[in-house]
């Protein structure tokens, strides 16, 4: 008997646009589904109850990177209207990008107190790059970089609104949004509680929300994105007496490239386009998994389903829809239990 091979038409879903989260609540109405493998049974409570779970000696593990005003609105001199959205610098003055608007080689984009000229267009990989008259400084993109909201967010939102609260580190394009969760007043709670904060850092870029276009999704290419764990949090997480529990999938990401066959976290840094997806056996020895809601047909959604099991998946995010849950970035959280 021949198993059918899974394509990535087989992660699609239906989803009421209505569903789809444009503004962040208040923490208080953060919902939780709560997802147990080892029971096959859906909980729904608030995310605030997540404390519930957690022991003295569990570590909880957060992606601390920062996301950076990478957006800029500009006009080309036809007065077409143009986004650039900065994903990674070269130099100073030179950038790699994404670019919403028409364009060719040589466009020029008037900017505030700035232009541009593209350089190099492959819209294919989603690369372009610019040359700017000015250097991009951190000062020009506070006074007039946008918040880089996935265009599926029809509002606009404040930088610091779109920001975890464990981002130190600046450098993302994009919020590890299952952070997004977390008040000061629940962080405090759960400490209080005996349990250990460990902080990694990945850089969100092209890796993390680039869709996948090959039916066979195994042969995806994931682009790089910088990572960085240090000693004094991987000692956290080596050492802790109770469960782990993982924050998103950039965590899991960071975790599952740094530990080693043994479950050991090595502390280090680099590059990874580590591709997480069915099949894939973790190394990581985790408890829970915080995640949001997400896409259709995304890297994403295939590294839950690594977790879960894509039956699984679509049970859960049926009765997700049922329940009338927010979906992703600043929707409500899933966290599904070992």
């Amino acid at each position: 008997m021949m198993i059918k091979m899974e394509t990535i038409d087989d992660y699609d879903y239906w989803l009421p646009k209505e569903l789809i989260a444009q503004r962040p609540e208040p923490f208080k109405e953060h919902r939780l589904l709560v997802y147990n493998k080892t029971k096959k049974e859906i909980k729904h409570q608030m995310f605030e109850d997540i404390i519930d779970y957690l022991n003295p000696g569990d570590v909880v593990v957060v992606n601390k990177t920062k996301v950076f005003p990478a957006k800029l609105i500009g006009k080309k001199e036809t007065g077409g209207k143009i986004e650039i959205l900065l994903t990674s610098k070269i130099n100073g003055k030179e950038w790699q990008c994404i670019i919403k608007g028409k364009t060719t080689v040589n466009t020029k984009v008037i900017l505030p107190e700035n232009q541009c000229v593209i350089t190099e267009k492959k819209p294919e990989e989603y690369k372009f790059v610019v040359m700017f008259n000015k250097p991009i400084t951190p000062k020009y993109l506070e006074e007039y970089g946008k918040t880089p909201l996935p265009p599926y967010i029809k509002t606009d939102a404040p930088l610091d609104k779109y920001q975890t609260i464990f981002a130190r580190e600046t450098g993302s394009i994009a919020s590890p949004t299952a952070g997004l969760h977390f008040s000061d007043e629940l962080v405090k709670r759960i400490k209080d509680k005996g349990v250990d904060f460990a902080e990694v850092c990945l850089h969100v870029g092209l890796g993390t929300f680039v869709p996948v276009k090959e039916q066979d999704f195994k042969k995806h290419q994931m682009h790089y994105e910088t990572y960085c764990v240090d000693k004094h949090n991987a000692d956290i997480i080596n050492k802790r007496k109770g469960n782990l529990f993982i924050v998103g999938t950039t965590t899991m990401r960071t975790l599952e490239t740094v530990t080693n066959e043994e479950g050991i976290v090595i502390p280090g840094k680099g590059k990874t386009n580590l591709f997480i997806y069915p099949g894939y056996k973790f190394k990581t020895k985790f408890k829970g998994f915080i995640t949001n809601f997400h896409l259709p047909k995304t890297t994403l959604l295939l590294l839950v389903a690594a977790v879960i099991g894509r039956k699984e998946l679509f049970k859960v995010y049926s009765e997700a829809i049922k329940k009338r849950y927010r979906f992703y970035s600043f929707g409500d959280a899933m966290m599904i239990l070992r």
